[in-house]
């Protein structure tokens, strides 16, 4: 603990001193201008966007995102539905027995590539969390505030249509997720100490080696693992973080807040706290996601059920602006297309299937079959996506909170969109939200720490030094995200994030016939 302050002290103290030297002129005023000057052209080449008809543009990283879920869930004969019990089992443990009993001959090699030790849980080193907890450790990544902001974003600039195709991504999502999942588990690399690595690096360059295209795997690889440091530094902290300073500066006065102008000194406050997590690595991560995440998710779909519930009248009207603005959309910005591309990016974003960084946190299960990881990472999108997502826009919908003339909502007062929708019906909900998006921004980075660890320590070893280095930067970031302006980390966030599927895809497409052998070995596992 004392070795982590010191630390701290080392990487901020520069910090506090620019911000009294710059108190005259703005701190976030300072930052947000460097950050956007410096990660402009990456965000304008990602979200280049394509002529799609008049008055139409499509952002051309949405296409392989769309039309690999597609090919994913007809592949797999559409697993994202059939395979939905069996994954609901696997969590609840019902064939937890299949790891512990079954012969190594039965599971075969799951980490192809010459790793000195097998992953199998009759060796000692099956991994460092269970199915619950890698899955609670992945869903904070995603459940959060690409539920909440991200949500309102989308009805705001695609009205209530948008929902509709948010609910279409997350379903298709089902099918990306397991396959990057269960690669993840597949071409782990474990330490002797049992330490985990895994995730898109590994599967990328290993499972594309056994291919024959070595080069392929090893420059997509490569391009992942820098682009995940970003998406970790990005949408996995500066956004989460700038989010949850806008609701809490919101709460305790606005412009008359004594934080207002300090979103340095909220960040700082973070940055300690999420240091003391994230020191401990995946197993320390588990432990807090696998308590905050359900009590999140069940507080935030507990009030969003009592608001539909208040308007239960205004409900059949709710469905049918939603499914009628996705098909026919009135006074919007692109018209149908626009629609659905708003749907699809703020889904993306949310759940981060085809991304490949869930399969970071399910790489470190306690599994000897890849695919029984897989079947339970399908249920992300599902929880976070179809369920919390639709809870947000409904209350939403039901309560007016939706601008349908070209976007009149701009990104900063997204967060405080569905805190008064939410207000509307509960007048003191928003104090209770303050809490949910400050836990939701928490568990969020703490889990982002663990993605963009995996993908440095990918780049530059394994090493004590290096794991430090790393963390150190991220708590930094922790700083800048909440001084910065939303309009630059918004941009910069997306970006990353919608990079790491690119690399990824690639991957995923060539290697889903090992994916199918996987699933055939698990599932003759639970029969016999």
């Amino acid at each position: 603990m004392k070795k982590l302050f010191t630390l701290l002290a080392s990487a901020f103290l520069p910090v506090l001193f620019f911000a009294q030297e710059t108190t005259k002129k703005g701190i976030d005023q300072i930052i947000d201008e460097k950050f956007g000057k410096a990660t402009g052209w990456f965000v304008d080449f990602i979200f280049y966007k394509i002529p799609f008809g008049e008055n139409v543009e499509i952002y051309w990283v949405l296409f392989p995102l769309i039309l690999g879920a597609l090919y994913f869930t007809f592949y797999f004969k559409f697993i994202n539905f059939s395979g939905f019990f069996t994954s609901i089992n696997i969590v609840r443990g019902k064939y937890d027995h299949v790891d512990h009993h079954e012969s190594m001959n039965m599971a075969g090699d799951s980490t192809p590539g010459g790793d000195a030790i097998e992953t199998v849980a009759i060796e000692g080193h099956s991994g460092e969390v269970t199915h619950f907890q890698a899955l609670t450790a992945a869903l904070s990544a995603t459940v959060g505030l690409g539920n909440i902001a991200g949500v309102a974003i989308a009805v705001s600039i695609g009205g209530a249509g948008a929902t509709f195709w948010m609910i279409v991504a997350g379903l298709l999502g089902m099918a990306s997720k397991f396959v990057e999942c269960t690669l993840g588990v597949k071409y782990r690399d474990i330490e002797a100490d049992g330490t985990v690595y895994g995730g898109p690096m590994y599967y990328l360059r290993k499972g594309l080696k056994s291919l024959n295209l070595d080069g392929l795997g090893k420059v997509l690889a490569g391009l992942f693992a820098v682009f995940v440091i970003g998406g970790s530094f990005g949408g996995g902290n500066m956004f989460q973080v700038n989010q949850a300073f806008q609701l809490v500066e919101h709460i305790t006065g606005g412009n008359e807040s004594f934080l207002h102008g300090k979103g340095w000194l909220f960040g700082l406050v973070m940055a300690v706290l999420v240091g003391i997590v994230i020191i401990g690595g995946i197993k320390k991560i588990a432990k807090v996601t696998d308590k905050i995440v359900p009590f999140m998710v069940v507080i935030y779909v507990a009030a969003s059920l009592f608001v539909i519930i208040a308007k239960y009248d205004m409900i059949g009207d709710a469905f049918a602006q939603i499914f009628n603005g996705a098909f026919s959309p009135d006074g919007v910005a692109g018209g149908f297309v626009g629609v659905l591309v708003q749907g699809f990016r703020r889904a993306a974003f949310s759940n981060e299937a085809g991304i490949g960084s869930a399969s970071i946190a399910h790489a470190a299960v306690k599994t000897k079959y890849p695919a029984s990881e897989g079947m339970v990472a399908l249920l992300e999108p599902f929880i976070d996506t179809v369920v919390v997502c639709t809870m947000t826009a409904l209350v939403l919908v039901i309560t007016g909170n939706v601008a349908t003339e070209n976007g009149s909502l701009n990104d900063a007062q997204a967060i405080l969109l569905t805190s008064s929708a939410f207000s509307s019906v509960i007048s003191w909900f928003p104090y209770v939200l303050t809490i949910a998006v400050v836990l939701f921004a928490f568990s969020t980075m703490i889990s982002w720490s663990y993605y963009g660890f995996q993908g440095w320590a990918y780049l530059f070893g394994r090493s004590k030094k290096m794991e430090y280095a790393y963390k150190i930067l991220f708590l930094v970031f922790v700083v800048i995200g909440a001084a910065a302006s939303l309009g630059s980390v918004i941009g910069f966030s997306d970006a990353m994030i919608f990079a790491m599927m690119v690399p990824n895809m690639v991957g995923l497409v060539l290697l889903a016939p090992k994916v199918k052998e996987e699933l055939k070995k698990y599932f003759a596992a639970i029969k016999k």
